[in-house]
């Protein structure tokens, strides 16, 4: 299954040959009609001579609707660009070539259509004009037929060239991860919410539940259709028509992507590879507001330059694009960017969510260079360092990717903190990166331990924070860290592994006295003694004191004081606090702190006045 996308000047006869070769008129709109001229996405299909049936999208030539134009060139695997014999190249054609060279679509075919309005020197003309303008695009090869969609002549011929270049092309591949960049969104009677699009790199089945990004509203496939057939899974490659359950057509609309929950990111930055189209009358500059196109978006950013003041027409540059609202967009897809009048160049995404870059930092543009050009190991490393830690299903979404990740966990460069199966929360290091992580933790707990020698580590949450990474990931670089040794865990503290809290000589001192006064006294021990905070929970971790509320008892009188109020409960089923009073000859202060402190321990329950055990 193939896609392929019309492109050409308006009026050059488009539609009429999409008509001519498979019977679908793909003008929808009755203002389309009246005008004769296309003015949004059109779409047909056909079986080729060999038995591949193939989609159709027929684009509007006119200047003014260059974006819907953009809107239908993404995902397709040949473009069949028209030129009208009897007029030639024209400003649209170029414009539409360019845009099918930025997006780097490598195969085509050229009809030259209307042959049958001019004579063998016009048309032998018309050629030479043709190939002329294929010169150093991606479509310099392809072949030009002349037809004509009235007499029909040509067109066989046309099918032929058609057929045999998308016999170059591959197959779309199946990642496992579906998108449907979303460039119709509507009602249709009995059947509801419907959205069409070109599906890449997954397969749809009936009864999944998708996300629509990037507002993140949620539905279900109630049906599949493809080529007017209803289908129970729709492969990669395909226009596809999705009728979803749970969402109104008010809800959706061109530019959203389609895709399983969680499956894909959206970005508000990019960074760039950025070719200014040839034909400019002038540079492309720095802190340029512009549109960005990618698949069906169409979304403004601020073009900022990171390696050139200015990009002349034909030049490439890297480039950061800071948008004014996120889409869904990956590395690798290509983008068109224009201003209100101009298609002023694209190229291909390297890297989304992208942080902010200082402009000629020889450091970034080095790493946008490996994640451009290097191999897929290196451009994985380059992410991974970028964003560390990383998380697979960010930066390995495709088989290929995920094959590199594997490869490169095999050799040691990645480290996936977690065991067990790669999934794709699991959180990623390199292993730069994770000696990095691992030296801040040393750091930090060293630092801690340094400052407060008597404690027996820093509270999770308060590392957590100065790590500055997310819960999930913090966990299992804890659990790798206790693993190897590096780090112990006490309840809610961690610690380093060699961590010993211990006293000084005076500490002691001031400790030793502090239990005997708690001792002297057992059940009703002195409240009005101050002791370093430290010193005291060094106590109480130690196992030395237990704190009831305001009251400090020693251990074995606490041990005591509980056995006796279980042993009690269990002969006479209650007790009150003047009974507890009186058991332990104390005064109702100390006696009240411990019945509180076991209600909170869940070992009494109050019932009135009255406590009895759990």
């Amino acid at each position: 299954m193939y896609v392929i996308g019309t492109a050409g000047h308006v009026d050059h006869g488009k539609s009429a040959l999409v008509q001519a070769l498979t019977g679908i008129d793909p003008d929808r709109w009755e203002e389309e009609k009246e005008r004769g001229l296309t003015i949004d996405l059109g779409f047909a299909w056909l079986r080729l001579p060999g038995g591949d049936e193939i989609s159709i999208v027929d684009v509007p030539g006119h200047e003014r609707f260059i974006k819907n134009m953009l809107a239908g060139v993404g995902g397709i695997d040949l473009a069949l660009l028209v030129i009208a014999a009897d007029e030639g190249v024209m400003p649209q054609t170029r414009e539409h070539l360019a845009i099918i060279d930025l997006l780097g679509i490598a195969h085509g075919v050229v009809a030259l259509t209307k042959s049958d309005l001019v004579d063998p020197d016009g048309l032998e003309l018309a050629l030479s004009d043709a190939a002329d303008v294929l010169r150093g695009t991606t479509l310099e090869d392809a072949p030009i037929v002349a037809c004509s969609a009235v007499t029909r002549a040509g067109l066989g011929d046309l099918l032929a060239a058609i057929e045999a270049e998308l016999a170059k092309t591959e197959r779309k591949r199946d990642s496992g991860r579906p998108r449907l960049p979303i460039d119709r969104a509507f009602t249709m009677a009995g059947f509801g919410t419907v959205v069409t699009g070109t599906l890449v790199d997954g397969s749809l089945r009936v009864g999944d539940e998708v996300e629509a990004l990037p507002a993140g509203v949620r539905a279900r496939i109630r049906g599949l259709q493809t080529h007017g057939q209803q289908v129970d899974v729709a492969p990669p490659g395909r226009r596809t028509a999705v009728n979803l359950t749970g969402l109104a057509p008010a809800d959706l609309h061109r530019g959203m992507v389609l895709g399983h929950p969680g499956a894909l990111q959206t970005t508000s930055s990019v960074d760039v590879r950025l070719r200014a189209v040839p034909y400019l009358t002038r540079p492309v500059r720095h802190n340029l507001t512009v549109t960005l196109h990618t698949g069906a978006a169409e979304v403004e950013g601020r073009l900022l330059l990171l390696d050139a003041r200015e990009v002349a027409p034909g030049d490439e540059a890297w480039a950061q694009i800071r948008l004014t609202a996120p889409v869904c967009a990956l590395r690798g897809d290509h983008f068109v960017i224009r201003d209100p009048n101009d298609t002023l160049g694209g190229g291909v995404i390297v890297d989304t969510d992208a942080p902010r870059h200082r402009r000629f930092d020889a450091e970034a543009i080095a790493h946008l260079e490996t994640l451009a050009r290097g191999s897929p190991e290196e451009r994985l490393l380059a992410a991974i360092a970028l964003a560390e830690p990383a998380t697979a299903g960010t930066v390995a979404g495709d088989d290929e990717t995920r094959a590199a990740l594997g490869r490169l966990i095999e050799a040691g460069g990645v480290i996936a903190l977690s065991e067990g199966a790669l999934t794709d929360d699991s959180a990623l290091y390199t292993r730069a990166g994770l000696d990095t992580a691992v030296e801040s933790v040393r750091d930090a707990l060293g630092a801690y331990h340094a400052a407060t020698p008597l404690r027996p580590g820093m509270p999770r949450e308060e590392l957590r924070g100065r790590l500055r990474v997310e819960a999930r990931t913090f966990d299992e670089l804890m659990a790798r860290l206790v693993r190897d040794g590096l780090v112990a865990e006490r309840g809610s503290a961690v610690s380093l592994a060699s961590h010993l809290p211990a006293m000084t000589a005076e500490q002691e001192a001031t400790a030793a006295a502090f239990l005997a006064a708690l001792r002297e006294k057992p059940f009703s021990p002195p409240t009005d003694r101050a002791l370093d905070g430290d010193v005291l929970a060094y106590l109480e971790g130690a196992g030395e004191v237990v704190r009831t509320g305001g009251v400090i008892f020693a251990a074995e009188a606490y041990r005591e004081l509980v056995d006796r109020i279980e042993t009690h409960l269990r002969e006479h089923e209650t007790i009150t606090l003047a009974q507890a009073r009186d058991m332990f000859g104390t005064s109702r202060k100390y006696v009240q702190a411990l019945l509180e402190h076991l209600d909170a321990q869940h070992i009494t329950r109050r019932v009135g006045d009255l406590r009895v055990l759990r």
